[in-house]
């Protein structure tokens, strides 16, 4: 789509005023995410509530312009950039915690509430949400549910889509739907608020949420294991996790991780791998958790364990363990991050056939992430203006996906699909579950304006 019709431009312009935005500025602004893509808008709409959402996408449908939700744009595959033109509805003014409900646990909120916000506003409670992705101090609560975001804490609390009770949504055919609530338990017809989290706007735009809370843990502890080799790092993280002891973090890291740590100034020993593992309870049973955790964690390879009880000796840790994404950029401007998931007994072969790849493209591929998940976030880096390493790069990146999908696992943990992995959705499923899909979006979005050409292989 090249112009927005006349009649539709007048219509959002009564609707929403200022709020109305075809400037250069305000196209420019939300015409990209956190991916390499970009993709001018014809118009920002800017509603400030569910009313104007719904009338918006009205508009949309019945002049057939396509229509792209977006939160705060930390995104990592495309999802929010406007590929087929039309109009970007953006949630920023639609950032208002409506209740916090401490007895039941629970917090209604509309989606552009910042997750950080969320969290200090629920500090008082002794409650937090649980889903922390590396962007958890600006990205929004409505793009954490739109590409189910979950963070180093899932692998004990789960992800957004664990840590949701129930949403107030817009279909691409303008109804307002409402499903789920502030409880825990429903066996009352289909489960809509799980098919929507984790669709990327492509079936519905959240305009409210009820979030399941937990209690914030009375202490925390942390570990730090160092292995001889990641295959010894891999094959501890599997006997971690048959153990009993759920450990509140998992993180995995590669020695290209721990070289590029000590490279950027963090105190890390010499190592073929390392562990982070995070547990949390009160003062009586935490002891108890970390000596099971440690007993798991000791094995063929171990070369050191250390124990961090005190708050600033495990900042210190973690503060490590974060500073990795930027620092990527100190070997090659050019990133390729992948975020696939294998069963966590399979982890082991999943860092031996990447170390394979990075051998075969004669590139460095540094591995890290949520162990505990089975999700590793797999970091292809290259010289995008070396035509050669941008080609090896790019060739490996479908034998990444090929090699978790041999390996029993998928795409995607935690950043979605959008359009970065939309074309490798065909080798993921069979055609009659796509053809499912394809069904279900047909059913919510009729007409196909909402954010068009994402997810599903076109």
């Amino acid at each position: 789509m090249n112009s927005l019709p006349a009649a539709f431009h007048q219509i959002l312009t009564q609707l929403l005023g200022e709020a109305w935005r075809t400037d250069a500025a305000a196209l420019e602004a939300h015409a990209r995410d956190n991916s390499w893509r970009h993709a001018l808008p014809l118009g920002v709409a800017l509603p400030s509530t569910r009313e104007q959402v719904q009338a918006i996408v009205r508009a949309c449908r019945e002049h057939g312009v396509p229509l792209v939700g977006r939160g705060a744009g930390t995104g990592t595959t495309g999802a929010a950039v406007p590929t087929a033109g039309g109009i970007v509805l953006s949630f920023a003014r639609m950032n208002r915690i409506l209740e916090i409900r401490p007895g039941d646990r629970c917090a209604v909120v509309e989606p552009g509430v910042l997750n950080g916000d969320l969290q200090q506003a629920l500090m008082p409670h002794g409650l937090f949400w649980p889903p922390d992705p590396s962007s958890a101090e600006i990205c929004s609560i409505g793009g954490n549910l739109a590409c189910n975001a979950g963070g180093p804490r899932a692998v004990k609390y789960g992800t957004s889509r664990d840590n949701v009770l129930g949403l107030v949504a817009i279909t691409g055919s303008g109804e307002l739907i409402q499903c789920g609530g502030a409880y825990t338990k429903d066996a009352t017809g289909y489960d809509l608020t799980h098919l929507i989290v984790g669709s990327e706007g492509t079936l519905a735009l959240i305009v409210e949420a009820t979030l399941k809370l937990a209690p914030r843990p009375r202490a925390q502890a942390g570990l730090r294991v160092l292995y001889r080799d990641a295959s010894a790092a891999a094959a501890a993280v599997s006997r971690v996790m048959a153990q009993p002891v759920t450990p509140t973090m998992l993180e995995f890291m590669d020695a290209r991780s721990l070289e590029l740590l000590r490279r950027n100034g963090a105190q890390v020993p010499e190592a073929g791998a390392m562990l982070l593992i995070d547990a949390d309870g009160d003062d009586d049973t935490l002891p108890y958790l970390l000596n099971a955790l440690a007993e798991a964690a000791e094995g063929d390879g171990l070369l050191a364990l250390d124990v961090a009880t005190d708050g600033s000796a495990r900042d210190k840790l973690w503060a490590a363990r974060r500073a990795l994404s930027p620092a990527l950029k100190s070997i090659a401007p050019g990133k390729i991050n992948e975020d696939v998931v294998v069963p966590v007994s399979r982890i082991p072969d999943l860092v031996e056939g990447v170390q394979r790849l990075s051998l075969e493209a004669k590139l460095p591929i540094v591995t890290f992430g949520h162990a505990g998940n089975g999700n590793l976030h797999v970091n292809i880096l290259y010289h995008p203006d070396d035509a050669g390493e941008n080609a090896r790069a790019h060739a490996a990146l479908p034998k990444v996906f090929a090699l978790a999908l041999e390996l029993g696992g998928t795409l995607s943990g935690e950043h979605g699909i959008g359009v970065a992995k939309r074309d490798f959705m065909a080798q993921a499923f069979s055609p009659a579950t796509l053809a499912t899909m394809r069904a279900i979006k047909q059913a919510l979005d009729p007409d196909g304006i909402l954010n068009p050409g994402k997810v599903l292989p076109l």
